[in-house]
């Protein structure tokens, strides 16, 4: 009796909980190879960022380099690009009011800054419920092998440990492919989480910071502003 064989001799039903759950995990590992590639670029592109918008480049310099060269992965230059684009646009329009600029200004910052949130937790969600849900399935296979194996003993004249054990054993595979599916989706969920947190915390701190630079700009008659 090896692993293999009691996969191969499970119940069809037992069968299909372990092909579902070894999906799960397979998918899930996906996307945890994913989103580490993922952020893992994300946090390179922001301190890069970071270093080149508070070297005292000139912001319409540096606007330009980002259109020209933008970075999918940088978050804050999306946010500075945005922010820049419409500061800019409301600037030239006639009595534009300082408020009014600063207002669609940071509107737009805030768009920009929930769509860098929605990149950032693309399958997190899959990878929580993966977490959560995989243990019950692999307990619904443990469950159905172990009453399969019970039943089969209704057509036994004498009850050994050599006609439960089969059924139990294929049972107690389901489970562990449960956990082995569940373990590293939860891991993972919670470490990715905390590295978005804080990207998007790092984020709107550059936000607040970007606001304040132009709010100057905006109540100066000064026609370039220096970061």
């Amino acid at each position: 009796m090896s692993v293999v064989s009691l996969i191969i001799n499970a119940s069809i039903v037992v069968q299909l909980v372990m092909l579902i759950l070894f999906s799960l995990s397979m998918i899930s590992w996906y996307m945890i190879w994913q989103r580490q590639a993922v952020l893992s670029k994300t946090k390179k592109a922001l301190m890069n960022f970071e270093e080149r918008f508070w070297s005292g480049i000139d912001l319409s310099r540096l606007f330009v380099q980002v259109n020209t060269e933008p970075n999918a992965f940088s978050g804050e230059e999306n946010i500075f690009r945005a922010g820049f684009k419409e500061f800019a646009r409301l600037r030239k329009s006639a009595h534009s009011d300082p408020e009014a600029v600063m207002a669609g200004t940071e509107r737009s910052m805030r768009v920009a800054l929930l769509r860098e949130q929605e990149k950032l937790e693309t399958h997190l969600p899959f990878l929580a419920t993966v977490g959560s849900t995989s243990p019950y399935i692999g307990l619904f296979g443990t469950v159905w092998g172990i009453m399969h194996s019970f039943l089969a003993l209704a057509n036994e004249t004498q009850a050994t440990l050599s006609v439960v054990a089969p059924g139990i054993a294929e049972a107690l595979i389901a489970t562990a492919i449960g956990l082995f599916a569940a373990i590293p989706a939860v891991i993972s969920y919670n470490r990715f989480s905390s590295s978005v947190d804080h990207l998007l915390h790092n984020y709107e701190t550059f936000m607040d910071e970007f606001s304040s630079i132009l709010h100057r700009k905006a109540h100066s008659s000064e026609p370039e502003a220096k970061g």
